[in-house]
């Protein structure tokens, strides 16, 4: 049995046919054909009977094809209306919910199913918006605590880095926060239709342990982006710079996270920016 009835080239082609459709580049539509790489990211998200997942980017149907198969009620994201009528024969009834909207603003508190709201984020991601959705979806929907996304490699890469790498830079650490990286693996460009220019990759983040104050990690994101404004720039520069304040404020600041101001942003891991959002924290409620 496959995993998706829509995960082959030829039933891709059917379906758009039937639909008059075609893939909009300006999208970033490549849809998925490898029924092997379908079974492998639902067996990666470990969906649960009745489970309620969010999936942005469903296109025809293809993933959500598996994850109702695997149980799943799930609310769908699309952004290209067109795409509707083809969901809409995947006859699902109340296990699956499509909203029509942009991932990247549409309000989180919509994106709910009859099961509940979501706990797991899985989707083929446009690539163009996939760093954004994500580092979203994490900071918004407290109720989510896995996500298993296909994304660009280069994206990726970014996630997964780690302190010390040219790819570690203020997104990983926002994203590092909220989440923690668990898996990955590769997918080639023959396995979508058509084939994009770019590598992919399925990633897998967990919701990671965060401190009782959600204001924290507020400001040690906060701290993310203003340490890496100049990166090649020592870290009491870089986050006077980005903070907007003298560089002997920076410096206390950073004495009293207990980080040592010579060094680069991209030296410091999670925990030190965690220590740092703390004293920022500290100090925005004395002023």
């Amino acid at each position: 049995m496959p995993h998706s009835r829509l995960a082959s080239p030829s039933a891709t082609i059917a379906v758009l046919k039937r639909h008059g459709l075609y893939t909009r580049k300006s999208l970033g539509q490549h849809f998925l054909v490898d029924d092997n790489i379908v079974g492998r990211i639902v067996e990666v998200a470990e969906i649960g009977p009745g489970e309620p997942v969010l999936e942005i980017g469903p296109g025809i149907g293809t993933l959500t094809d598996a994850l109702l198969g695997a149980g799943a009620t799930v609310v769908a994201v699309e952004y290209d209306r067109r795409l509707l009528p083809v969901l809409e024969e995947l006859d699902a009834g109340p296990a699956l919910t499509v909203i029509t909207a942009d991932a990247v603003s549409v309000p989180t508190s919509a994106l709910t199913t009859p099961a509940g709201v979501p706990r797991a984020l899985v989707a083929n991601l446009p690539y163009a918006v996939a760093a954004t959705v994500v580092l979203r979806m994490f900071e918004e929907m407290p109720s989510l605590d896995r996500a298993i996304v296909m994304v660009q490699a280069e994206v990726a890469d970014r996630i997964s880095a780690v302190p010390g790498t040219k790819e570690y830079g203020s997104y990983t650490v926002k994203l590092a926060l909220r989440a923690r990286f668990s898996a990955r693996f590769p997918v080639p460009r023959s396995c979508f239709l058509p084939p994009p220019r770019v590598d992919s990759a399925v990633i897998r983040l967990d919701r990671a342990e965060s401190p009782a104050d959600p204001a924290v990690l507020d400001a040690a994101a906060r701290a993310a982006d203003a340490a890496f404004t100049q990166r090649r720039k020592t870290l009491r520069n870089s986050l006077a710079a980005g903070l907007g304040v003298p560089v002997a404020e920076a410096e206390a600041l950073l004495a009293s996270a207990g980080i040592d101001g010579s060094v680069r942003a991209e030296t410091l891991d999670r925990a030190a920016y965690l220590a740092l959002g703390a004293v920022l924290h500290a100090a925005s409620g004395r002023s």
